[in-house]
């Protein structure tokens, strides 16, 4: 099966990799689709603006879908519907926000302020995400993620358990930032399995919700 990945950073923020890069790296890896989703606050939003016509241009000529987007990374907490709206009207498609993980100082709140906003799509790894909060993101549309990523996997097998008892959708990404985090689609599927996941559950990470996500996007 084809793989899907809706968090990863090109050297627009701190990646290593230019867009084309990303998308050349990702199609030679069987990827049908792809987000590039740099950190953003209120002081470099036009980073978005600036990689859609790489990436049209990529959409024009590859057989990989590249699709906008955007992670709010460690923004008050009061700010961040505000920052998912911009987002969205700078042509983000995406947009994440960078929970709170237990390998960063992220803002005690952000989780909360997350899975509050209707222009949310996806709770990047949320750390000790609380039972209260998994459910406002269930009724919000709010995904959650498991991460690949060093660090941010550390709560991968807590959120797996939460979001399988309140029934919230989950997404498994690697929160790329250099070449040697890409993986295949067998690899994600040992990061579900890892973190608990039955094989239908894995599958639906990997590709029912993640098409859920774009699809709901590009509805509206």
């Amino acid at each position: 099966m084809k793989r899907i990945d809706l968090h990863m950073h090109s050297l627009f923020s701190d990646g290593e990799l230019l867009p084309s890069e990303i998308a050349r790296r990702a199609q030679v890896l069987n990827h049908e689709t792809i987000a590039i989703t740099d950190h953003v606050d209120s002081s470099n939003l036009g980073a978005i603006s600036k990689i859609i016509e790489a990436i049209d241009d990529i959409n024009n000529n590859w057989d990989i879908n590249v699709v906008p987007g955007a992670e709010i990374t460690h923004a008050p907490a009061e700010v961040i519907d505000k920052l998912a709206k911009k987002s969205r009207k700078l042509g983000a498609e995406v947009v994440l926000v960078h929970g709170e993980t237990l390998a960063e100082p992220v803002v005690e709140g952000t989780n909360l302020a997350a899975v509050k906003s209707s222009n949310v799509d996806i709770l990047a790894h949320p750390g000790l995400i609380t039972i209260e909060e998994a459910e406002i993101a269930k009724k919000n549309n709010v995904t959650l993620e498991l991460s690949a990523r060093k660090g941010h996997c550390l709560a991968n097998g807590h959120v797996a358990c939460i979001a399988n008892e309140i029934g919230v959708d989950l997404v498994i990404d690697t929160d790329t930032h250099s070449p040697g985090d890409l993986i295949t689609f067998q690899q994600a599927q040992k990061i579900g399995f890892g973190a608990g996941l039955t094989k239908d559950k894995v599958i639906e990470a990997l590709v029912d919700n993640p098409k859920k996500i774009l699809e709901k996007r590009s509805s509206t």
